[in-house]
């Protein structure tokens, strides 16, 4: 049977139907998106201008902070402007883009994450062939592999939704359009190959969790058999930071799909969905610089270099 979609447009979650507490949602939004797009840039300009910082563990934290900044662009704006306008629209097209890139930049924010555990389990179970396992081809081709097998992924999850006929209700229970409330208003039997295809999908990122499990199992066990107090702390200083953000990236989306989402969706429900869409892209560079030496000192020279060029003579007080 070929699908026959009725739907033009759908309707998102309001915060409100008050004006007060419109402009609050803006403002609180606004500010979020701010610290969001300041920290990442930061991260991302302090990596691809400090020399001491060309290594693969922060050219994967540049990429994931690219990630992060593009992930909350796709939600957070949107929802302002709807707020703005007291409209709760977004057109069919716009939901297939805001699905697909929501999907494609958090699968590769997990991808990069996990890479990342590996990142760490070569330099500290394997600091003499670092240089080896972990050198600039090998570093290009995972991280080309981590952007195309998202894109591939985010694409055949999206495709898959939207050949799908909607006209039962166009009323998604999200501030953003997301595929599991989307399939929820199919009116197609086909919605069952979507779930079959998400299903395998948690199965990956089982097996990924388990990958960094593993990875972290055996950097402990070697951070533990460390003689000096100064290196097991530099290797924590190094670790800690990631495994925050994995900690925070896995909470918040467990909590976001594995809750079921009452109808019409609760006060709960809308934090939990603003928890997991706007507070990793948030936190992260915060997360990631507050135990990092490197990171804020790069931050530093970049602060005085870039933006108060008549203070380079006192650069060396840094």
């Amino acid at each position: 049977m070929f699908n026959q979609t009725t739907v033009t447009e759908f309707l998102l979650l309001g915060f409100s139907d008050q004006r007060e507490l419109q402009i609050l949602h803006v403002v609180i939004f606004l500010i979020a998106y701010m610290f969001a797009l300041m920290g990442n840039l930061l991260v991302i300009m302090a990596v691809a201008f400090d020399h001491c910082l060309h290594t693969p563990m922060y050219f994967f934290l540049m990429n994931l902070s690219i990630l992060d900044l593009s992930s909350i662009s796709v939600t957070v704006p949107k929802s302002i402007g709807n707020s703005l306008l007291n409209t709760r629209k977004i057109s069919y097209s716009g939901c297939a883009a805001q699905v697909f890139l929501f999907f494609f930049f958090a699968t590769d924010n997990f991808i990069f994450l996990t890479i990342m555990a590996y990142d760490r389990y070569v330099a500290i179970c394997k600091p003499l062939y670092y240089k080896t396992i972990m050198n600039l081809r090998v570093c290009a081709q995972m991280i080309a592999g981590a952007w195309i097998c998202a894109l591939l992924y985010s694409a055949m999850h999206t495709g898959n939704t939207f050949w799908l006929s909607f006209c039962s209700s166009n009323v998604i229970d999200k501030f953003f359009c997301d595929i599991p409330q989307i399939l929820k208003l199919s009116c197609s039997d086909a919605y069952v190959s979507e779930l079959v295809i998400l299903v395998l999908s948690a199965c990956l990122f089982f097996i990924a969790f388990l990958f960094i499990v593993v990875s972290y199992i055996n950097i402990f066990t070697a951070v533990f058999k460390i003689p000096s107090k100064y290196g097991r702390h530099k290797a924590y200083t190094t670790c800690l930071p990631h495994l925050t953000m994995i900690s925070l990236f896995i909470s918040t989306g467990i909590i976001a799909y594995v809750i079921p989402i009452s109808h019409p969706p609760s006060v709960l429900d809308l934090i939990v969905d603003v928890l997991y869409s706007v507070l990793p892209p948030v936190m992260n560079p915060v997360i990631y610089s507050m135990r990092n030496k490197e990171i804020k000192a790069a931050v530093r020279k970049l602060m005085v270099w870039k933006f108060f060029p008549k203070r380079k003579q006192f650069s060396f007080l840094l």
